[in-house]
């Protein structure tokens, strides 16, 4: 099957922007998402408590800045995406918890310039595994590793596959059952339809790997449940 292209995938996300704004949440389609954003959050005011600027990759409609800026407010912020109407949702809600700037950034994350050493902290979420090849993941993983200031982190929660087929098939049984939990078996078909069409996700551990490989010098995994993961590295 053919995979969506970027503009097919920019239409869908378009007409969405009301699903991804929910901060109690999350986006339920995706396994422990409000846990993910709690966790992720935690780990960056951690690791980069100075912080100062936040790039968030993919941002939909800001849940993973707005989450953010509740251990690090007064962040300045650049917002990501492919969809006008998710970056101005994330605006929106982004401006009415910082005092910082808020810029938006629309585009293909391989398209886009994210400078040199410009930002403390990058947050990722559900927008890497739209990558189809391997020089496409190696591109924008090293992107994202130029983009960071020494000492800065990047945050990474994405859907994932296994790495044996066996476990794959297991955990693709897994996610079906958890969505026909939250409303139903069409339900379930509709999401594991869209991931078929757009979604080209890779192991946990092929992305831990090129994390190191594109110069990431400390990576960590901070949870897994099924077909998704939080993880992320120290430049």
């Amino acid at each position: 099957m053919a995979k969506s292209t970027v503009e097919q995938i920019r239409q869908r996300f378009d007409a969405d922007v009301e699903r991804f704004s929910n901060l109690e949440t999350g986006n339920t389609a995706q396994v422990d998402s409000a846990l993910s954003l709690e966790i992720i959050a935690r780990a960056a005011a951690s690791t980069n408590p100075d912080a100062h600027i936040l790039l968030d990759l993919g941002c939909g409609a800001g849940n993973y800045t707005v989450k953010l800026l509740e251990y690090l407010p007064g962040l300045d912020v650049t917002l990501v995406d492919l969809s006008l109407p998710m970056l101005e949702r994330a605006r929106e809600r982004v401006s009415r918890v910082t005092d910082g700037t808020v810029s938006l950034l629309q585009g293909d994350m391989r398209e886009l310039d994210f400078g040199t050493a410009a930002y403390d902290v990058i947050v990722a979420s559900a927008v890497l595994h739209h990558l189809r090849t391997d020089a496409e993941w190696e591109l924008v993983f090293g992107k994202l590793y130029a983009a960071l200031r020494p000492g800065g982190t990047l945050w990474i929660y994405d859907l994932i596959q296994q790495t044996m087929p066996e476990v794959e098939g297991y955990a693709q049984q897994r996610y079906g059952e958890y969505l026909v939990g939250l409303h139903d078996e069409p339900y379930r078909d509709k999401v594991l339809g869209w991931i078929e069409q757009e979604d080209t996700p890779r192991p946990l551990m092929y992305q831990l790997d090129l994390l190191k490989q594109v110069g990431f010098r400390e990576v960590d995994i901070l949870h897994k449940n099924s077909c998704f993961a939080a993880f992320g590295g120290r430049k």
